[in-house]
């Protein structure tokens, strides 16, 4: 009797020897499947780890870099000296010690007329004396206010005389009281810190300068002079050194001390009778202030030697604020 090599084993058929030979190569694959599957997960949770490490240090980075920007700037404002002139007194003001060509300088011809030609018998613009102790004059301008310009034009003559002669000190206190009325371009700020560049870097120039600016005032909510036209008119006065003149205008060296400055005299004038300034212009006369006409230098010639007498002021009259002349726009 032959063999058949196909009859199944003893114990099993043939479709379970079949299911039992392939039964290891199916689980292979199912195992390799879970450990690739495995390998990938591990993959992604290895990059998901980089990737917020890397930004993390990145954030720490940028923090680092802000914080020291951040230390650089506030640094850099500490160590950034808040400049003072230092031709100001303790008082703030800048003190007028001679006026070269004193005796040629008149009012422009658009400024308001001071006084009529006295009449026959009238008696002469009073005058201080030189014989005796100097008056003190102090004059707190805004470039932009019209009173201040009415004021100093109607009494430059004789402000000049008086200083020549010395029988008055005449001391400029510059202040920034209408900032904000030159259309956004801070003119009356600039103005004042240009003058105490003046002050600083031309003191020989400063009454003229002053004069200036006063004469060329441009009008309410208009833009003024530039910081660059500010140091031309500067110059055209004469300076020993132009070049850091020019330098302290254009950069506005002094916006900051003017600021202080003004808010110091809106608080109160030291040394004077509870005085503080309340308007855009002031003018004191050994501490007592003058509420007179701004247009007429008789009655100011009078009220300083009424002063400079000892005599009580306190009985003068204000006079109605006079209307603004026209202002002569740059």
């Amino acid at each position: 009797m032959s063999t058949d090599d196909s009859t199944p084993p003893e114990g099993g058929t043939s479709s379970e020897v079949t299911e039992t030979a392939s039964t290891p190569t199916v689980q292979g694959r199912r195992d390799a499947v879970r450990e690739k599957a495995q390998q990938v997960r591990v993959q992604q949770s290895r990059a998901r780890v980089v990737r917020r490490s890397v930004l993390t240090a990145g954030a720490v980075a940028a923090v680092a870099v802000v914080a020291v920007v951040v230390s650089w700037a506030i640094g850099a404002a500490a160590g950034k000296p808040q400049l003072s002139p230092a031709s100001a007194d303790q008082h703030d003001g800048f003190v007028v010690t001679s006026i070269p060509g004193a005796a040629a300088i008149t009012s422009p011809d658009d400024a308001p007329t001071p006084t009529e030609t006295p009449a026959a018998g009238d008696a002469p613009t009073p005058a201080p004396s030189a014989s005796t102790a100097p008056v003190h004059i102090h004059v707190y301008v805004d470039y932009l206010s019209p009173q201040a310009r009415e004021w100093q034009l109607a009494n430059t003559t004789q402000l000049s005389s008086w200083v020549a002669e010395g029988a008055a000190t005449l001391t400029y206190h510059p202040v920034s009281m209408l900032t904000a009325k030159s259309n956004g371009t801070k003119y009356s700020l600039r103005a004042a810190s240009a003058a105490a560049c003046v002050a600083t870097y031309a003191p020989a120039s400063f009454f003229a300068f002053n004069e200036d600016l006063l004469t060329r005032q441009p009008a309410a909510d208009a833009d003024g002079f530039s910081d660059k036209e500010l140091a031309d008119l500067a110059q055209a006065n004469g300076s020993d050194d132009p070049k850091k003149l020019r330098d302290c205008i254009e950069t506005e060296a002094y916006a900051s001390w003017v600021k202080a400055a003004t808010e110091r005299a809106v608080a109160g004038i030291e040394g004077s009778d509870g005085l503080s300034l309340g308007g855009t212009s002031m003018i004191t006369v050994n501490n007592q202030e003058y509420v007179g006409n701004m247009t007429d230098p008789a009655e100011f010639s009078q009220f300083v030697l009424t002063t400079a007498s000892g005599k009580s002021s306190k009985s003068q009259s204000p006079s109605p604020t006079p209307t603004p002349s026209a202002s002569v726009t740059p």
